[in-house]
């Protein structure tokens, strides 16, 4: 199977920079897809950044797009969530996930492999 550990959460003024990693390890050449979800407290979990881990052109959430962007590095096993303009509403824990699947997967329910999370606070 594939574990994903995600790293570089921590507290963060608004208006400023974090960047997430996801270390990948086990069986990864069953990713497909890979991205990053993150869930508020009392709020469903959502979809923000998608890539297929073989390259193509990423997919975001509108709430992000523009100031978060989603890359991976193969070589390493690693995908990246730089998240650039923090806005007090991007605070949620983040989680890293995989598909299996051929198609892009659109919500969840589409991932099968899931990191733990890691916590952003945006301070205003």
């Amino acid at each position: 199977q594939v574990q994903l550990v995600e790293s570089g959460g921590g507290l963060v003024q608004a208006g400023g920079s974090l960047r997430l990693s996801c270390a990948a390890s086990g069986r990864t050449s069953l990713m497909r897809y890979v991205g990053w979800f993150r869930q508020a407290p009392g709020k469903e979990r959502e979809s923000i950044a998608t890539i297929s881990w073989s390259g193509g052109r990423p997919y975001y959430a509108d709430s992000v797009k523009g100031r978060f962007f989603i890359s991976r590095d193969n070589a390493k096993n690693t995908v990246y969530l730089q998240m650039n303009s923090l806005k007090p509403e991007d605070t949620a824990v983040y989680y890293c996930a995989a598909s299996r699947s051929l198609g892009v997967p659109r919500d969840s329910s589409g991932m099968d492999y899931w990191g733990k999370g890691t916590p952003v606070t945006v301070s205003s």
